[in-house]
């Protein structure tokens, strides 16, 4: 059977970075995504999903997201249960990520300075030297470049 889940939106909330006891890392946050289908009054509505990341994805998502980041977000779901304190049976069904995508739009790391691209990591901003603004003898700028 297949068990594969692809979805695109925004977290809810800034990602919690925890700890096993065996050291293990793991974050979880709420994706909220949009639904093909609008309300009846013609307004979108929303969906909200848990998801729950391990060891170096989990950390990675931790330093480089925050409340409002926009995500791609790839993994399995997985029902878990449990029991309330009241000693009640409960479950929930979330999504365990294999792969996270980065995309941007909001900043993805509060502490970025001005030199740093939204992922979080550093570019470099140095001015070129006089000999390497062209090319093959071709004027360029950054202005040129489709991207």
């Amino acid at each position: 059977m297949v068990n594969r889940v692809v979805i695109v939106g925004r977290l809810t909330r800034d990602p919690e970075l925890r700890r096993t006891n065996t050291g293990k890392a793991v974050t979880s946050f709420t994706l909220a995504f949009n639904n093909r289908m609008k309300n009846a009054d013609g307004t979108n509505s929303s969906s909200f999903v848990n998801c729950t990341a391990w060891n170096g994805l989990a950390e990675n998502i931790a330093n480089f997201c925050k409340k409002g980041s926009q995500v791609a977000v790839d993994g399995h779901l997985q029902e878990r249960k449990y029991t309330r304190r009241d000693g009640t049976n409960a479950s929930v069904v979330e999504i365990i990520l294999d792969n996270v995508e980065f995309l941007g739009g909001k900043s993805l790391n509060a502490n970025a300075s001005n030199n740093s691209y939204e992922s979080g990591f550093s570019q470099d901003v140095s001015e070129p030297q006089e000999d390497e603004k062209t090319s093959n003898g071709i004027e360029s700028s950054d202005d040129d470049l489709p991207f």
